[in-house]
């Protein structure tokens, strides 16, 4: 079954976080109520995993790529493919403006992120050149060759249920393959990296087995520890902005400056850089009549959510007492993090299908892959103000 039916489960919760062997305590709806359980035991640190080993130039061979009539690709003169495509990529998602998917097939979310690290930059909206000069600088080689971790071993479980009854016995929501481990490892997705090495290499990998993968730095899920992040001054002084309409959350210093200045309307366009833009990602928001715009708190942010399923609640019925508790982990509805807003039910959180960011909606939450929403603590802390619009 593809990822991709796996997300469409709405999102009206709360959570907790939750590492304990027994089963947590039924969760309040409004995600302000998160509190740590006590007595939670340590979390043994993962070994270190063997560093990918970048593979010389040319030496992978890309397929030609096809030409998709539903493709969201935008018709902008010389977008690089092959090699280059992928080394834009990888450039931009290491200069934490997300691309998407790495798989070497530049879309909107690729070129948002061009603009965005333009802006930055102070060059034009869909000016390729800079930052292409800045990718083949940056990303000499843009494969790698990775091994299996053995830590993988306790993140897969090929036998998770897909009913909901089931996966509240599990251990955690873990992947269902060591395929779907790699390729969110690598912020890519098991089609490409099919692409890449061949279909039985990578529905044949276990522990210790190599893979062909795009030579970014990697989501390491062993190193989640189920911690809560606590609020730091700087970082609570940020204001974020999730644009519903694009599907990109960016992150600034502070509130969002004019970009394009000139007294003359007649005259030459000038771009200033926007040196107070710091990050963004791609999203996808809730369906629009559960979308709550407006300026919000960020309130809390924790690791390893506990979902809280109610089909009562999800129905529009109501809460109900029948509600039963999905354990954490990276095939969670939500994610492996999540940071809620002081509007109730509503957060920004990650996602079991990284491949439908921007391309399916869930209730009034706002998605992200997994490996861009691990990276927003690294930035916005709670008490940070989001913007929905």
């Amino acid at each position: 079954m593809p990822r991709s039916i796996r997300h469409a489960i709405p999102i009206l919760l709360a959570l907790v976080s939750s590492l304990g062997a027994e089963a947590p305590r039924a969760l309040p709806v409004d995600p302000s109520e998160i509190t740590p359980d006590s007595g939670l035991r340590p979390v043994e640190p993962a070994p270190a995993a063997p560093e990918a080993k970048p593979l010389p130039p040319g030496e992978v061979k890309l397929p030609e790529p096809e030409k998709n009539p539903r493709s969201d690709t935008p018709d902008i003169d010389n977008l690089p493919t092959g090699e280059d495509a992928v080394r834009l990529q990888i450039f931009l998602d290491e200069q934490h403006f997300g691309p998407g998917v790495i798989d070497g097939k530049p879309g909107r979310f690729t070129i948002l992120a061009v603009n965005s690290w333009n802006e930055v930059n102070g060059h034009p909206k869909d000016d390729l050149g800079p930052v292409m000069a800045a990718a083949r600088r940056a990303v000499p080689s843009p494969f790698a060759t990775a091994i299996v971790p053995e830590v993988a071993a306790k993140w897969v479980n090929t036998g998770l249920s897909y009913k909901r009854s089931q996966q509240a016995n599990a251990k955690r929501m873990s992947y269902r393959s060591y395929g779907e481990f790699m390729s969110e490892r690598y912020h890519t997705d098991v089609e490409f990296l099919v692409e890449i090495n061949g279909s039985k290499p990578v529905y044949g990998l276990a522990p210790r087995k190599s893979l062909i993968v795009p030579n970014v730095k990697p989501f390491l899920v062993e190193n989640l520890t189920g911690s809560r992040y606590e609020t730091e001054p700087l970082l609570a002084s940020r204001h974020v902005v999730v644009d519903t309409k694009v599907n990109q959350a960016r992150i600034y210093e502070n509130a969002p400056t004019a970009l394009v200045v000139g007294d003359d309307p007649d005259g030459p366009v000038q771009v200033r850089a926007n040196r107070s833009l710091i990050a963004a990602f791609p999203i996808t928001p809730g369906q629009e009549r559960f979308i709550k715009y407006g300026l919000w708190e960020m309130r809390n942010a924790v690791q390893l959510p506990v979902w809280r399923y109610d089909q009562s609640l999800l129905d529009g019925k109501g809460r109900s007492n029948n509600a039963i508790n999905i354990p954490p982990g990276p095939n969670s509805p939500v994610g492996v993090i999540w940071m809620g807003l002081s509007v109730s039910g509503i957060g920004i959180h990650g996602t079991s299908d990284p491949e439908t960011i921007g391309r399916s909606r869930s209730a009034g939450c706002i998605r992200m892959a997994n490996w861009d929403a691990m990276r927003l603590p690294d930035f916005v802390r709670p008490g940070a103000s989001v913007e929905i619009r």
